[in-house]
Order: structure tokens, then C-alpha cells, then sequence
């Protein structure tokens, strides 16, 4: 049996990114996200990215049509709360120390301490209310160099932050699709 809660987003688990773009000035911007998700688009996968509000983020990546997404593991959380309580329009996000790239594959930021990024182009934007959502093109998606995906992605290896209204990390590994029901 189960009881009404009301209408919450709790369980809508979200992974956590922080979005890097370039201000007009050349100044790399990070900002928290975990409304992140992946579609297919045609011939390629694209990330959907939804930005609430007036972020620095949002103007940036709407000038330049690129940004990178830094997935967050629990290493970055501080950098993360860092990152989501300054304003990248008033001044550089700088006291907190960090180190940053260029893309691989584009003129994006992108996290040295991230395990796992991609870089993405921008091709459509929806607004809704003061929400817009990103369509991107994932370029390129880079992983660091110390762990094997060539038998697929376990989580365990990025300890990658989840978001539910909290922070969360990743437990256990339960298997792939098609381990647990066998069709007669």
C-alpha cells in the first residue's frame, strides 16, 4: 500500500554535471546542473541539458553554441557547491583552487578532475517559463585514462554523485540487461 506524498521531484534521480562554457572574455564558467539526460537524435546521441533562472552559464552557451559536461564524482563536491554559490557574471569562480583544459574536440572548458566529460555543440534550445533546455550534439567524450570501459561503464569507477533532493553515491553493481529475466 502506498500513500499520497504530494507532488515532489525526490525520485526523479538526477546525475550531477558541472556545465563548463567560455565567458566573452575567455574565462572558463562551471555551474552545477543535474537536469542532464541523453536522447538519440538521427545518427548520433545528444545530451539534453535544462538550465533554471539567469546563469552565467546559460548566456555563455547560448553565444557560443558549445559546452562541456564534468560529471561529478564525490572527490568534486566541494567544487561543486562552490561552483553553485558564486555568480559567473560578477566575478572569475576562483577561490576555490582548480585546474581546467581546453576540449579535446572543441573550444570548451573542460575539469581536470573530472573522470569522465563530454563535449557537446549546442543545436537546439527550448524555453519554458525560465527554463532552457539544451539540445547538444555529444562531439567527444573523454575518460580518464585509468579506467577500462572496454567491457562497459561501471559506475563504481567514476563514484559519480547522484541528486535527489540529496547527494547520493553509488552502491552496488546488480548486472546488465538480461541478467535477470530469460524468456521460455
Amino acid at each position: 500500500m502506498r500513500k499520497s506524498v504530494g507532488n515532489q521531484q525526490s525520485m526523479i534521480v538526477q546525475p550531477c554535471f558541472l556545465i563548463g562554457t567560455y565567458n566573452a572574455d575567455d574565462t572558463p564558467n562551471f555551474a552545477p546542473i543535474t537536469w542532464v539526460s541523453i536522447t538519440w537524435c538521427n545518427d548520433h546521441y545528444q545530451l539534453i541539458i535544462s538550465m533554471n533562472g539567469t546563469k552565467q552559464t546559460k548566456i555563455n552557451a547560448e553565444a557560443n553554441r558549445k559546452l562541456s559536461a564534468n560529471l561529478v564524482s564525490t572527490d568534486m563536491l566541494e567544487l561543486m557547491e562552490y561552483f553553485g554559490s558564486r555568480s559567473g557574471s560578477t566575478a572569475p569562480k576562483t577561490e576555490v583552487p582548480y585546474t581546467f583544459s581546453p576540449g579535446l574536440a572543441l573550444a570548451v572548458p573542460t575539469l581536470d578532475v573530472s573522470k569522465y566529460v563530454y563535449e557537446c555543440e549546442v543545436t537546439q534550445i527550448t524555453v519554458t517559463g525560465d527554463t532552457s533546455t539544451y539540445f547538444c550534439k555529444i562531439v567527444d567524450v573523454q575518460c580518464d585514462a585509468s579506467i577500462d570501459i572496454s567491457e562497459g561503464i561501471d559506475l563504481r569507477n567514476f563514484d559519480p554523485v547522484v541528486y535527489s533532493g540529496h547527494y547520493h553515491a553509488i552502491g552496488n553493481h546488480l548486472g546488465k540487461i538480461g541478467d535477470y529475466y530469460t524468456p521460455n
